[in-house]
């Protein structure tokens, strides 16, 4: 065992709202596509996540909060009492193996297809998603997403709030409200995807609006030290593209960095950002933050550690991580021994059972023989 991983700040306890976490490795939310067709969890999701419990938190594969949101088959949900049921069995067993978790809400926005939900999806505004979705049928070019009445973008903050009850009657500790990567509250957020010229669109005002009326729907009905906000400020995925970055997010975060949230999450993270030293000063609660590393590939042979241990130093308070999680179970333990990390099988990231799923042997099935390196 190295020095560095003895009194690296990863291992450290840490707290969030009221909970008390035993270190500061937080798993990422990954679409893993293995529920069912109408968003029930399956029971290969138990084992999943149970085997990834040692994580200081674990932050739930984005679910959507009602039908019109999905956006990926075999995405889970929670809008019904089965979905809720399906969960359960999930946070019971992490909660056995000793885990905290918390659920990620996320509505799809223009990123959905009829052929997946059998609705049309509804966006800020009617601006078509440029790239191929992937359908039950394979993939299929993205369709226009209806505009969002009024009436609809309050009876889906209503939504939010509902799916939030729901995940505490599953057992989660919390849930984290999805404002990256191209769904629906990040297309509220961007100039290109919101050309609203009512109260939410036009000025960032207004394009904030959504989100800051979601975030506190979420937290009035399960309490604001269970909720949580992830932000992606100029990530491109979903073909999202953002010109006034330096603007929105200073302003969003600035609504809600006094209603006593548990936490933000800032995805690819950079401390040498200036807008992330900005949003980490202004924010006064726990900032998780997701370091910026290679995406897909090359995987980090340090599963991004010591990337995190820079965020860390720049202020951070949490560190999640997707890749590093996902191909090793027992992440946790490989860091603090130093030990080599398994290979990321990216072929199998999407669907087919256990296969890339449930297979990654933790460091005792792998028979691990050689002498701890450092990483």
């Amino acid at each position: 065992m190295t020095g560095s991983a003895l009194t690296s700040r990863l291992f450290e306890p840490a707290r969030l709202g009221s909970l008390h976490l035993p270190n500061r490795l937080v798993m990422a939310p990954l679409t893993r596509n293995r529920a069912s067709a109408d968003g029930v969890p399956a029971p290969i999701m138990a084992t999943y996540y149970a085997q990834r419990a040692s994580a200081g938190l674990i932050i739930a594969e984005a679910t959507t909060p009602n039908a019109v949101g999905q956006t990926y088959p075999d995405i889970p949900a929670i809008y019904h009492d089965g979905h809720v049921a399906g969960w359960r069995r999930v946070t019971g067993a992490v909660r056995a193996a000793g885990g905290t978790m918390f659920l990620q809400l996320q509505h799809g926005g223009r990123i959905g297809h009829p052929d997946t939900s059998g609705l049309t999806p509804v966006a800020p505004s009617p601006v078509v998603f440029p790239d191929s979705i992937h359908t039950p049928g394979g993939p299929r070019p993205g369709v226009v997403p209806r505009e969002m009445t009024v009436a609809e973008i309050r009876s889906t903050v209503d939504d939010f709030a509902a799916a939030a009850r729901r995940a505490i009657d599953a057992g989660f500790e919390g849930v984290e409200v999805h404002g990256a990567n191209g769904y629906l509250i990040h297309q509220f957020l961007s100039d290109d995807t919101n050309r609203r010229g009512d109260a939410y669109g036009g000025s960032v005002a207004g394009r904030i609006r959504f989100a800051v009326e979601v975030v506190e729907a979420v937290a009035d009905a399960i309490g604001p030290d269970r909720v949580g906000l992830r932000i992606a400020p100029g990530v491109t995925a979903n073909a999202m593209r953002e010109h006034d970055i330096e603007h929105v997010y200073p302003a969003l975060v600035g609504a809600l960095a006094n209603k006593g949230l548990a936490y933000l999450h800032v995805v690819f993270a950079d401390p040498a950002q200036p807008l992330f030293r900005r949003i980490r000063a202004d924010w006064r609660a726990a900032l998780i933050a997701n370091p910026s590393l290679p995406w897909p590939t090359p995987f980090p042979a340090d599963g991004g550690r010591h990337a995190g241990e820079r965020l860390l130093a720049a202020g951070a308070d949490l560190i999640s991580l997707g890749r590093a999680f996902l191909a090793n179970p027992d992440l946790v333990e490989r860091f603090r021994r130093g030990a080599p990390l398994n290979p990321v099988r990216v072929e199998h990231w999407y669907g087919d059972g256990e296969l890339g799923y449930t297979d990654y042997p933790a460091l005792a099935a792998a028979r691990e023989e050689r002498a701890p390196v450092a990483v």
